[in-house]
């Protein structure tokens, strides 16, 4: 499996057992951060984002066994049909515009030539490495969540996917808080106590109060508290909506005027904030792999990157 898995030719395989999808650009991210650029391969070029991205993986492995793994990839960290609706959506992210492909992210200098290394390890490991054409990595979770028959576990660094957060379904968020030692398990019980919201209530409490890192406007005035409030009173955003037409529902003048004047972006930020959950998804092998797809492959990466101790640890626990 190289390069991007970029059209859905099949319907994904049965994936009956646990499930984990990774957010892997917030993982690398993390690791890149988390892990000194001393950490280097033998000709001298950093590769702590690629070390630190193996760790991870053999500890969420072994402490969680699941039976199903993803490597979910953002194909297109920043899809048109997203830019379309809100022009401003990821815009202080953007490095270079391309017309015709996706704009180019802003990545620091040392961390953008780790990526493909990482990209030849997880393939050559035999992991499931799957992004497409036109939609981001929370697009292709959204997708394999909706489709899973057994309970999923999404390890990421952004809370948007708390959304996908469903109890009856098993599925949950595994927030790393320092590396992936340390996990905030969310459940719909630490979604109530922390926003006041389940997780199908989270993308509208998103959208109602805005995500400056995500270049989503909000709401002016309606900030994540009083977001919450009007949730429970009204339930969701089609209530809350119709609450700004009914002159007798309880709604500041201010609150209903302020709604009142976000109508247009309120008619398109669901579409924006929600993840999709029909993406295309390619037939790939998604179980958890005991020996390695490519073995000489991967020594030949090993010796070259000088990833010796994190592959071996990580190819340890694969086998056991």
């Amino acid at each position: 499996m190289t390069g991007w898995l970029s059209v859905g030719y099949g319907m994904m395989r049965d994936v009956t057992g646990r499930l984990m999808l990774l957010d892997t650009a917030s993982l690398y991210f993390r690791a890149y951060f988390g892990v000194p650029d001393s950490v280097k391969a033998p000709d001298g070029t950093p590769v702590n984002a690629v070390r630190g991205l193996l760790d991870f993986i053999e500890r969420l492995v072994r402490d969680h066994r699941p039976t199903h793994l993803v490597a979910c990839m953002d194909a297109d960290w920043r899809p048109q049909w997203r830019v379309d609706l809100i022009p401003s959506y990821k815009a202080h992210r953007v490095a270079e515009e391309h017309e015709g492909g996706p704009d180019e992210e802003q990545v620091p200098d040392t961390l953008s030539p780790q990526v493909p290394v990482i990209e030849a390890v997880l393939d050559a490991l035999g992991i499931a490495r799957v992004g497409v054409a036109g939609y981001e990595a929370d697009d292709v979770i959204g997708t394999y969540t909706a489709r899973a028959a057994g309970p999923v576990d999404i390890v990421t660094g952004d809370r948007d996917l708390y959304q996908l957060v469903d109890d009856a379904r098993g599925v949950r968020v595994l927030y790393p808080l320092k590396g992936v030692g340390t996990l905030q398990l969310t459940d719909e019980a630490w979604l109530r106590e922390k926003y006041g919201v389940a997780g199908s209530g989270y993308a509208d409490l998103a959208l109602l109060r805005g995500d400056p890192s995500d270049g989503l406007p909000g709401v002016p005035g309606i900030g994540e508290k009083t977001a919450a409030k009007l949730l429970a009173e009204f339930g969701d955003l089609a209530g809350i909506l119709a609450a700004v037409d009914d002159r007798k529902a309880r709604l500041t003048p201010t609150q209903r005027k302020r709604l009142d004047e976000s109508r247009p972006y309120l008619s398109v930020a669901p579409t924006v904030v929600r993840v999709a959950a029909d993406v295309p998804l390619p037939d790939v092998d998604t179980a958890v792999p005991r020996a390695p797809r490519d073995p000489a492959a991967l020594e030949t990466l090993s010796e070259r990157w000088g990833l010796g101790g994190a592959l071996r640890r990580l190819l340890t626990t694969l086998e056991s």
